[in-house]
């Protein structure tokens, strides 16, 4: 997968924000048709803070069939602290040099993360939308911004989520009775369709296929740089 756009990641907070300012007036909105989408990939990353490292994974799946057909691994150092509002320093990075290993033509990523429901307008499903140039979704467990109603418990019920009198995202239920997720587009998607996709994707479980399985893997390469050490390949 082509990486169109890199830029300084060592950078200040005050840096970092007024970057994602600057960024977010490059963020479109454009209608996501499931009828056209045959590949999907997922993303996540885990943190081994015991050797300051990040393992950033991206799996890619068939749609509708949701067969896994590939799938790779990176470790990279971790070299930016956790501030909330600024994921994709911290993640990105590696992230990105996973995403390159990608031979598939991914049409859309769905993100362990925010898109447009951000502080800023710019989370990190925004961020490497632009940077791939294609279709991002953010797919996240927890609420960062935003106020919303009380969402019914059969599986596809959703509210929206709404921050500062503009609406960022959906609230939806992936599964009957299960927690909600937090859906926001990043770039070059829309409301409706990135909550399509999204529970398209959530066949048996609270998360997406691409991401749940992104965090398995992730999790299980983090597991082995922790009973091996930190020479495993990157």
């Amino acid at each position: 997968m082509r990486i169109y756009q890199r830029h300084k990641w060592d950078l200040s907070y005050r840096e970092a924000a007024a970057l994602q300012k600057e960024l977010r007036q490059r963020i479109k909105v454009r209608p996501i048709s499931l009828r056209n989408i045959r590949f999907v990939a997922g993303t996540d990353v885990a943190i081994n803070k015991s050797t300051g490292q990040l393992v950033a994974a991206v799996v890619v799946h068939e749609f509708p069939s949701l067969e896994l057909v590939e799938s790779h691994t990176m470790i990279g150092d971790l070299t930016f602290p956790y501030i909330p509002g600024l994921l994709s320093f911290r993640e990105i990075p590696c992230l990105v040099d996973c995403l390159a290993k990608v031979r598939l033509p991914v049409d859309v990523v769905i993100c362990d993360g925010q898109g447009i429901a951000h502080p800023r307008g710019f989370g990190l499903a925004s961020h490497l939308g632009l940077l791939l140039r294609r279709s991002t979704i953010g797919c996240a467990k927890s609420r960062l911004v935003g106020e919303h109603e009380d969402v019914r418990k059969k599986r596809g019920s959703f509210a929206q989520l709404s921050y500062k009198h503009r609406r960022v995202g959906s609230v939806l239920r992936t599964q009957d009775g299960i927690k909600p997720l937090y859906i926001s587009p990043g770039h070059l998607a829309d409301q409706a369709g990135s909550r399509r996709l999204v529970l398209a994707c959530s066949t048996r479980y609270r998360l997406p296929e691409p991401t749940r399985q992104a965090d398995r893997l992730a999790g299980e390469k983090k597991k082995r740089i922790e009973e091996e050490g930190s020479s495993l390949p990157r």
